[in-house]
C-alpha cells in the first residue's frame, strides 16, 4: 500500500473514541510488508489535544493529495482506494513509459465492433 504514497499524516485525539480507524490504518503502514514496499514514505502522527475530528492525509507519488475523515471512512476502504488508484498510477506509468499517449482513447467505432474470431450471438441464444 505505502508503495503508492509519499507522505502519509495521521491526525487524531488520543481521548476521542472515534479514533478506530486511525489506529488500524497506522498499525497498517507501520506492518514490516508496508515499510518494505516504500521505506522512503514519511508516516507521521499527531496526536491533539483539541476535539478535532481524526482524519488520515495521504498523498501519492504523484503528488496528488487526499484527506479521509477517519470518523466516517473505514481503514479498508482507505487501503482499497489507495490500491485502486495505485493500480492507475502504475498502468498510466506504464503506458507513458512505453511511448503510448495516455489516457487511452478508444473510437467509438472500435466499441461497437465485434472481436475477430467472434460470432455475434442469435436471438435465441440470448434468450437461455
Amino acid at each position: 500500500m505505502l508503495k503508492f504514497l509519499s507522505r502519509v499524516k495521521i491526525e487524531f485525539n488520543a481521548l476521542d473514541p472515534r479514533t478506530a480507524s486511525c489506529m488500524e490504518f497506522l498499525a497498517q503502514c507501520n506492518s514490516r510488508k508496508a515499510k518494505e514496499s516504500n521505506p522512503a514514505c514519511e508516516v507521521e502522527v499527531k496526536r491533539k489535544n483539541v476535539a478535532h475530528p481524526p482524519q488520515i492525509t495521504v498523498t501519492f507519488v504523484n503528488g496528488v493529495e487526499e484527506a479521509f475523515d477517519a470518523t466516517s471512512t473505514p481503514a479498508h476502504h482507505i487501503t482499497k482506494m489507495i490500491l485502486e488508484k495505485g493500480q492507475f498510477l502504475e498502468t498510466e506509468q506504464m503506458f507513458r513509459e512505453a511511448g503510448e499517449q495516455w489516457p487511452v482513447i478508444i473510437p467509438e467505432e472500435e466499441i461497437s465492433r465485434h472481436a475477430p474470431g467472434t460470432k455475434p450471438r442469435k436471438a435465441e441464444e440470448k434468450k437461455q
